[in-house]
């Protein structure tokens, strides 16, 4: 049995880590990997790989993923984009590469379909993003989709089109609301949720850290409640995803809020404290930003973990400080 995957966005520390995962997956053997992305990305050790250096929004470039020596894929992982904040700022970028990039890959899969007859696997990264306005308490997959940014525009209206090709039969989609990921590894990036990270992560290696949520440790904006997961359980998720039979998902929606916990800004900061000491506390300096703070205020904070458990999906346990410390050993190479 093949096992092809193909990965867009594998330059990102999520479709590396992604890939490295899928090398020691036990469901995944002898797994051979298309690897691609605006800049070329790093091929894990030992796993037979095609590394491409692609524009995802060109026709003809999308195409050539799917004519390599590996042949058709089995599985694609959709992990690239326009992040929060880029796209908001670039709102015409943000649809080429969030909306029609997209679309390019599924007709692709549309025309070649799979030697072997069977559905070629989606499997897209979605967003909290896709909600907005007034919300309930607790989100569950029946909660009304009104996105607030041009980020959750674009990732909305990927998820309508990957379930409308699900029904038709042209692919099987999964689709995976992530909560936002904390810590994440390397640099900052342009998702406005960006300082959620960066709040731990720079001040554990001695740099300073800028939260636009708030002007001081005092402000009662630190209060405002975020839906998170670790990267731990977000890759270990993301690769269950592709195992889950299709029969499992209701005929509707491929759609899963993928599982999460509720912490606030404050009690990362509390636990960081609590990890590293007041001295990474000082390097945390506070300049609020209200474009920020309105989009990152319009994404809800608790979902109903109760269907996604139900497929065999993971959640953290113990809120922020675990994650922490395990952050903390990775930088200390333990």
């Amino acid at each position: 049995m093949s096992n092809v995957v193909l990965i867009t966005g594998a330059a990102g520390w999520l479709g590396g880590l992604l890939a490295r995962t899928l090398k020691d997956d036990v469901r995944t053997p002898n797994v051979q990997l298309i690897l691609a992305d605006i800049v070329e990305p790093t091929a894990p050790a030992d796993v037979e790989s095609v590394v491409i250096k692609t524009d995802l929004t060109d026709e003809l470039q999308v195409e050539t993923l799917f004519n390599t020596r590996f042949g058709v894929p089995d599985t694609v992982y959709c992990l690239h984009g326009i992040m929060s904040r880029g796209s908001e700022d670039n709102f015409d970028l943000g649809l080429k590469v969030n909306i029609d990039s997209v679309r390019l890959l599924l007709d692709n899969i549309r025309r070649k379909q799979h030697p072997r007859g069977r559905l070629i696997k989606f499997v897209f990264t979605s967003s909290l993003a896709v909600y907005g306005g007034p919300l309930p308490d607790v989100i569950t997959l029946s909660t009304l989709t009104t996105p607030e940014s041009a980020y959750g525009l674009g990732k909305l209206t990927s998820e309508l089109f990957i379930n409308e090709y699900t029904r038709r039969g042209f692919i099987d989609g999964r689709i995976l609301r992530l909560p936002t990921i904390v810590v994440r590894p390397g640099p900052p990036s342009l998702a406005t949720s960006s300082f959620i990270s960066g709040i731990i992560r720079e001040p554990l290696q001695g740099l300073e850290a800028t939260c636009p949520i708030g002007d001081s440790l005092d402000s009662p904006a630190l209060d405002l409640p975020l839906w998170l997961a670790s990267p731990r359980i977000t890759i270990s998720n993301l690769v269950h995803a592709k195992h889950i039979p299709a029969e499992q998902f209701p005929p509707h929606t491929r759609v899963v809020c993928l599982p999460g916990f509720t912490a606030t800004v404050r009690d990362e900061i509390l636990a960081l404290e609590k990890v590293a000491g007041k001295e990474a506390l000082a390097l945390i300096k506070f300049k609020d930003d209200p474009v920020n703070r309105r989009v990152v205020s319009s994404w809800p904070s608790k979902f109903d973990n109760t269907y996604a458990l139900s497929l065999g999906f993971d959640v953290d346990e113990g809120g922020m400080e675990p994650i922490i410390r395990r952050f903390q050993r990775g930088l200390q190479g333990r």
